[in-house]
């Protein structure tokens, strides 16, 4: 049993590491008030506990304790108590709070026995990488979220209406979120992040900003940051910004395709091989099949509300076909070019913003990890539109497609025990539990689409 005030921050003589001094230093420094002590709940929603910055040092030393059992899959109310250890290193000053706030990102502390709590999704991603590390590899993802900003009517709820009737890359005066994108950027950049790009996407009302690749722990902890800040800032201009996969029907839905690598120690691409016809190695073809072996179990978890299947049809760019391809956008897994070896990558297409990012990088890496361990071998990529294929040649190829719902996306995972085992027993039985109750809530549901095709008619 581990101690439970033990703590990597508190060094041998008491006093607060050379990484937790600097961010004390900097709290006083810029006069921040207060400290938003921010973590995920199994559902990936970001929570945070407020404590005023004259904590901060405490916070370190000791951890701030929060009731889990009012949190979304974590704990009993018998057993409620939590303890939240920040991590000195995603300390950041909020730049929508005119720099008097500032966050920390924490990982969730069980008092009962002074470890990591099991149901912590930050925890969870900790250990796919401890699997990756003792394979000899160190894993880099970089995904693409995309969102719509939509306008919020007289009583600023938010509503379906875009502010813009731009398309894919289009310019001002069409791209009227244009200056909206400006000002989230130079606020996710105060936050330290590295922007490579942005643009508006296909649908109207539609944006995607890019930020640069780093290890799987920092991108999962950016994608949270990323979500809050596109939110907080679009509210400033009195928009709404949404990760919903499929707001508006009958027009392309927003995904979060997730580019992954896999680095030896010695700092080289285990994914390039200069000899193979795609710059793969056999470490990267076996990762990719990995993720195709496991991919209607994993969509449980990239894709995991019931909307997120209204994106996953075919028609709206989004992949359905369990394939791969170094050129073609209808597969599952694309290989993007690389004008280098570092740049050797995969990018898993299916992945979409709703879902909690911890998991799901979680999911993914064992995956492809376990497609590596088994020396699995990948098909033939297909190099033609498979949206028009028809069934008989899909079955030619040996093509099969994602579950077409959350619940058969559930029963996957349920006969999945790579997937499962990436989640841990605790995580796994919540997260089946909530999608399990949220699917059926949808089964009982009657639609307006319901209303207006039957009501009159029957």
């Amino acid at each position: 049993m581990t101690d439970e005030n033990a703590h990597s921050d508190v060094v041998a003589d008491g006093g607060l590491s050379a990484e937790a001094q600097r961010v004390v230093d900097e709290i006083e420094e810029k006069e921040v008030d207060f400290l938003r002590l921010q973590f995920t709940d199994i559902l990936g929603t970001v929570k945070n506990v407020a404590v005023p910055a004259t904590q901060a040092e405490k916070a370190f030393t000791e951890g701030i304790y929060f009731d889990g059992s009012s949190i979304e899959g974590f704990v009993r109310i018998q057993e409620s108590d939590m303890r939240l250890k920040p991590d000195p290193e995603t300390f950041a000053i909020l730049p929508w709070r005119d720099g008097r706030s500032a966050r920390l990102i924490c990982d969730v502390i069980n008092t009962t026995t002074g470890e990591p709590f099991e149901g912590d999704p930050r925890y969870i991603l900790k250990q796919a990488i401890a699997r990756a590390e003792e394979m000899g590899y160190e894993i880099n993802a970089a995904p693409e979220p995309e969102f719509f900003l939509f306008e919020e009517d007289e009583e600023g709820r938010a509503t379906t209406k875009t502010n813009d009737a731009g398309g894919y890359f289009d310019l001002a005066p069409k791209d009227l979120a244009s200056d909206v994108r400006r000002d989230i950027i130079y606020g996710l950049e105060r936050m330290g992040f590295e922007i490579e790009a942005s643009h508006h996407e296909v649908a109207q009302g539609q944006h995607e900003i890019n930020f640069e690749y780093d290890d799987a722990l920092t991108t999962a902890d950016n994608v949270g940051t990323f979500r809050t800040v596109v939110r907080a800032i679009a509210a400033q201009h009195d928009l709404h910004a949404t990760f919903m996969p499929k707001p508006i029907p009958r027009i392309n839905g927003s995904g979060m395709h997730t580019h992954l690598s896999l680095f030896t120690e010695d700092g080289e691409n285990a994914f390039h091989d200069e000899d193979d016809e795609f710059n793969l190695s056999e470490t990267a073809h076996s990762f990719l099949a990995g993720i195709l072996e496991h991919a209607p179990a994993l969509s449980a978890v990239t894709n995991p509300t019931v909307n997120s299947y209204k994106r996953l049809v075919p028609g709206y760019e989004a992949p359905v076909y369990v394939a791969w391809s170094d050129r073609n956008r209808s597969a599952l897994i694309r290989k993007p070019a690389a004008r280098v070896p570092a740049a050797s990558r995969i990018e898993a297409r299916f992945p979409d913003p709703s879902c909690n990012p911890y998991l799901a990088f979680a999911a993914l890496i064992h995956a492809g990890l376990d497609g590596v361990e088994q020396g699995l071998e990948a098909p033939d990529p297909v190099r033609e539109n498979i949206y028009e294929f028809d069934e008989e040649k899909r079955e030619e190829y040996g093509i099969t497609t994602l579950p077409s719902n959350l619940g058969e996306a559930v029963d996957a995972l349920q006969e999945d025990e790579v997937v499962q085992d990436a989640l841990g027993e605790h995580v796994y039985e919540k997260f089946v539990e909530a999608k399990t109750q949220e699917y059926d809530e949808f089964r009982i549901d009657v639609s307006q689409w319901e209303l207006d095709r039957y009501l009159e008619k029957f």
